[in-house]
């Protein structure tokens, strides 16, 4: 990857629409507070900051879902001086 792109995401066992791509960044899952594990993986020299809701978790830790529709963020970040992070946005519904 030339770019900040996540290299795998996860939520649990619940399956992401579509199916997870680097280039994709807007995907949605449906899943329950049993199955809330989220776990983003950076390409090569990137870091992951995962956000639930505005809440930061850490990459394979439990989040905390509200009723209804969640938003998750992985903000990617790459140390390069021609490389900029990009955001990738999760929509999932519990």
């Amino acid at each position: 990857y030339d770019d900040a792109s996540l290299a795998a995401l996860s939520i649990g066992s619940g399956a992401l629409t579509p199916a997870f791509d680097p280039r994709i960044t807007s995907y949605t899952a449906t899943t329950s507070n049993a199955t809330n594990t989220v776990t983003a993986t950076g390409a090569d020299g990137v870091t992951v900051a995962i956000k639930v809701n505005g809440t930061t978790i850490t990459s394979g830790s439990s989040a905390t879902w509200n009723t209804g529709s969640n938003t998750l963020k992985c903000i990617n970040h790459q140390r390069s001086f021609h490389k900029n992070g990009k955001d990738s946005v999760l929509s999932k519904a519990v």
